[in-house]
């Protein structure tokens, strides 16, 4: 694998990626509470994996009302910018690239997390889904998702401002760029799909009247802080929480045509990563390579080789890896030289608790330090 395409170099945006090894976005819920505050442990656990090609935080929340699970962390107040402040400087200290990921859940979300109990969403049509929310006695725990409230017109534009005042918090904290997530049935998968958006104005009906929201949102974001430190994250192919949509794939089409010409910097793919889940198929990727000029990232079940030879197609740009990089937070090296990976060894820390699970997965170096010393 040393001569891997995995090892070359790119220039995304504003910076070059030494590599196409991406640590993909992963909630972990460490925060500091009350607040949802980045700590300095978060700095730890993201400078471990800083030699990624660049790393994608964990999904921030744009304000209050764009949360939907416990201890996830914000991106609207002072404390919160702070707090990112200790993360961006690790990881930069350490020679690497971090992006932020900004997130509304809209009805993704659960009563607890508002004052009035309903979470929103494009329209009043509950999700067949669950959130992780901790309760009073300290423990973690999937729980339905209520009815939502439908947003007015005001709630929205209300919302295109705090994604942009989300962006320039995240500029001011250190970020070398940002993520918008669009996927996984979050709030702007949530108005691009008919599933989930029954509305009648101009922001429900035809595929172009759902794709206005993520258009708005983008054209304030990039007019914040520059459409070259922008991307987005899409799930095509996912239709879980109520997502499925014979249309989802024509609309995802078609904006990626709008953001090739709002020039974005990337768009990243949230690809189906269970065993027998449906396969990505060639026309999709040729017609998304053709409409957008821009990097294309992709994260799904990936090897080192998968990654390397899809790359090589001329398809996609970089690979993201999720619960691989969770556990070795070197995997860049473990790859280049071929060399066996950690497993998970307890899903239980997977969200919520300390450095177990967390910052103590060890580095091939550590790990063989260890063996020689024992």
């Amino acid at each position: 694998m040393k001569n891997s395409i995995l090892f070359n170099a790119k220039k995304l945006g504003t910076f070059e990626a030494n590599n196409r090894i991406i640590l993909a976005p992963m909630t972990r819920s460490r925060t500091a509470q009350p607040g949802d505050i980045p700590t300095d442990l978060m700095a730890e656990y993201y400078a471990q994996r800083a030699s990624a090609g660049f790393i994608i935080t964990e999904a921030t929340q744009i304000s209050p009302q764009g949360k939907g699970y416990s201890f996830t962390p914000g991106m609207f107040t002072n404390e919160q910018v702070a707090g990112w402040k200790k993360v961006t400087h690790a990881v930069h200290k350490e020679k690497g690239h971090i992006i932020s990921q900004l997130w509304h859940v809209g009805r993704m979300s659960h009563a607890s997390f508002h004052a009035d109990g309903l979470p929103v969403a494009p329209s009043a049509i509950a999700p067949d889904a669950q959130v992780w929310v901790v309760g009073e006695d300290g423990i973690g725990r999937m729980v339905d998702c209520p009815v939502p409230r439908a947003l007015s017109k005001q709630d929205i534009k209300d919302i295109i401002l705090d994604y942009r005042h989300a962006a320039k918090n995240a500029i001011e904290a250190g970020f070398d760029g940002i993520e918008i997530h669009g996927g996984n049935g979050y709030l702007i998968d949530q108005f691009m799909r008919r599933s989930s958006n029954k509305r009648d104005d101009e922001y429900g009906g035809s595929i172009t009247n759902r794709l206005r929201f993520v258009l708005e949102v983008i054209e304030a974001v990039s007019d914040e802080i520059g459409a070259n430190k922008v991307g987005i994250r899409l799930a095509p192919f996912i239709t879980q929480r109520g997502m499925d949509d014979a249309e989802a794939i024509d609309a995802i089409l078609l904006a990626s045509k709008k953001f090739n010409e709002l020039g974005l910097a990337y768009i990243h793919l949230s690809e189906a990563d269970w065993d027998d889940a449906p396969l990505v198929s060639d026309d999709f990727r040729h017609a998304l390579r053709e409409n957008f000029n821009g990097s294309i990232i992709v994260a799904g079940n990936y090897t080192a080789k998968t990654g390397a030879k899809l790359i090589d197609s001329g398809l996609v740009d970089f690979i993201a890896y999720g619960r691989k990089f969770l556990a070795n937070p070197d995997l860049p090296y473990r790859f280049k030289h071929e060399l066996p990976l950690n497993e998970i060894t307890d899903p239980s820390t997977l969200f919520g608790g300390n450095e177990r699970g967390y910052t103590d997965y060890p580095s091939y170096s550590n790990l063989n330090s260890l063996g020689e010393s024992s």
